[in-house]
């Protein structure tokens, strides 16, 4: 089975009929027991009897009137049968002596506990994130599974232990997606989601990690593996543009022909920029009164 609408009528016109048939035969019902009290009519008495069974049939009709508010869906049954669903907003009529189901429609925010996890290079990671979904088909939400809400919990906090098993807290290596990665995390996040809830007729809209943190027992140590990364990266970027600078030093000079310098004095050039570019310490000026070679 699958999601079909079911039947229903305006309400208003169904309660006006109602209640004018109800009044009548009401009446005629009251008017016809009246008269065969006083006379012993049988045929008024008939005529009430009858009149009676149709206020009755009228009043089992009225089962069937049900509101439907904005954003919501109504999931019918009748006597455990499936007969559809109604998710227009208003007042309507349907099948009577039905059980009639409420399911929300709204856009909902879920976000999972902090789960303590162990990241893809093994390092005991606190990860937590937000879900935001909403019910797209009424009959999966309502008969698929037991509770469409707690299966959205469930399924959300294994996607989120799955995430961050497959993708290291950081990624060391070039091409490597980490969980600081927040784009490409988040979709990743979002299309497993989807897949997970597709069957209980939840559409995901966006998965997002909130909190993401070493555990308490490492932190301090990764923070200092971290600032020695940084340190080390950024070391790195100075030497590489040191070398540069002192590579084009040399080229102007030997081009312009400023000065003439032998391997041994280049070399020594070379090391003296070199420790004038790198040096994490400002450099002293030495002025050499003598000659170049003394």
């Amino acid at each position: 089975m699958k999601l079909r609408p079911a039947f229903h009528v305006n309400g208003f016109l169904v309660l006006l009929a109602w209640l004018v048939l109800t009044l009548f035969f009401g009446g005629a019902a009251a008017l016809g027991y009246v008269a065969a009290a006083k006379d012993g009519n049988m045929p008024a008495l008939i005529a009430a009897i009858a009149a009676t069974v149709v206020v009755v049939v009228l009043a089992l009709l009225a089962t069937g009137l049900v509101i439907v508010n904005p954003n919501e869906a109504k999931v019918i049954q009748f006597f455990g049968r499936y007969i559809g669903s109604v998710s227009e907003p208003g007042f309507f009529s349907v099948v009577p002596l039905t059980d009639r189901k409420s399911i929300s429609l709204r856009v909902r925010n879920f976000e999972t506990q902090k789960l303590k996890v162990n990241d893809a290079d093994g390092n005991p990671v606190e990860i937590a994130a937000v879900v935001v979904y909403r019910v797209v088909d009424s009959f999966k939400a309502a008969f698929a599974v037991d509770d469409y809400e707690e299966y959205v919990e469930t399924q959300s906090e294994a996607a989120v232990r799955h995430l961050a098993t497959t993708h290291p807290y950081d990624a060391h290596d070039a091409g490597r997606t980490s969980l600081r990665d927040g784009a490409e995390v988040a979709e990743e996040l979002t299309v497993e989601l989807r897949d997970r809830t597709e069957m209980a007729g939840i559409e995901v809209l966006e998965a997002r990690i909130t909190h993401l943190a070493y555990a308490p027992e490492i932190a301090q140590a990764m923070l200092v593996r971290q600032q020695a990364a940084q340190v080390v990266a950024a070391r790195t970027h100075i030497v590489e543009g040191a070398v540069g600078m002192v590579s084009l030093a040399l080229d102007r000079l030997t081009e312009q022909g400023v000065v003439e310098l032998d391997e041994e004095r280049r070399a020594a050039m070379v090391s003296n920029l070199l420790v004038v570019l790198c040096g994490d310490r400002a450099t002293q000026p030495v002025v050499n009164a003598g000659s170049l070679y003394s």
